[in-house]
């Protein structure tokens, strides 16, 4: 089967070995995607805009690999402050209200920088 691979050109992904997502047949996985734009962190200390930055991201990587939003089947949201879960969450059904993946929302003690308060990985079957 093919292996198809997108890089961001994050400075992790050559330093831990990873791709931000990949595709084998019809199946699509998305890595934890947080809200980093060439080095630095977007929307800090905004929940809902670093979500939809996030999603924005990996709507990209999905699109290059050939599928869309509409073919995610999971979500998987690792969060800072959960309180704030209104917030993560109005942003993610922004993109999924219609689609209705199975998602799933746990706080974590941190990311991998401070000031990153959400982090998503998500996986799809493309036609």
């Amino acid at each position: 089967m093919e292996r198809r691979q997108i890089f961001t050109g994050s400075p992790w992904e050559s330093v831990v070995g990873y791709c931000r997502a990949i595709r084998i047949g019809n199946r699509i996985e998305v890595a934890g995607t947080t809200a980093m734009r060439d080095g630095e962190v977007a929307f800090e200390g905004n929940p809902y805009g670093q979500t939809k930055f996030i999603l924005q991201t990996i709507e990209k990587a999905l699109n290059e690999l050939g599928a869309d939003l509409s073919q995610v089947v999971r979500t998987r949201m690792f969060v800072t402050d959960i309180s704030k879960w209104e917030e993560y969450g109005k942003a993610h059904g922004e993109f999924f209200k219609n689609i209705q993946p199975v998602a799933t929302m746990v706080e974590v003690k941190s990311l991998i920088d401070p000031r990153l308060l959400i982090e998503i990985e998500v996986e799809a079957v493309a036609q």
